[in-house]
């Protein structure tokens, strides 16, 4: 029953702005250990953008994406939101959100086998 369901995916122009959000459902959001955002286009292995700790402070970014993209946690909604500006077309993905239910210790992570749900994903298309 567990879901993690994407939204806000779209086309944009290069320079422009879009938001996602990766809303849960069938688990206690308060209680995860971390969430993260993926993209993967055709032809490329998965790619970590960004990880938090729910909860927490910490967070972080893939090198591309750091000064452009921002993430945010919906404690009210049970979501994550990720903000997207300064898009470039290299952006171009399907994302991903994924969600770490237990660790011993919780921390941003950039490796995908350590996250047990998944999203089926959004297409965010940047046009130059």
């Amino acid at each position: 029953q567990v879901q993690l369901t994407e939204s806000g995916g779209g086309s944009v122009q290069s320079g422009g702005s879009l938001s996602l959000s990766c809303t849960t459902s069938g688990l206690t959001f308060s209680g995860l250990c971390s969430m993260a955002w993926f993209r993967q286009v055709p032809g490329k292995e998965r790619e970590a953008v960004v990880s938090t700790v729910i909860g927490g402070p910490t967070s972080a970014f893939t090198d591309s994406v750091k000064g452009r993209f921002a993430i945010s946690q919906d404690h009210t909604n049970h979501r994550v939101l990720l903000q997207m500006s300064e898009v470039k077309p290299e952006d171009t993905a399907v994302y991903y959100c994924a969600a770490r239910t237990s660790s011993p210790f919780c921390r941003a992570s950039f490796s995908s086998g350590d996250y047990e749900y998944w999203g089926r994903g959004t297409q965010v298309t940047v046009s130059s």
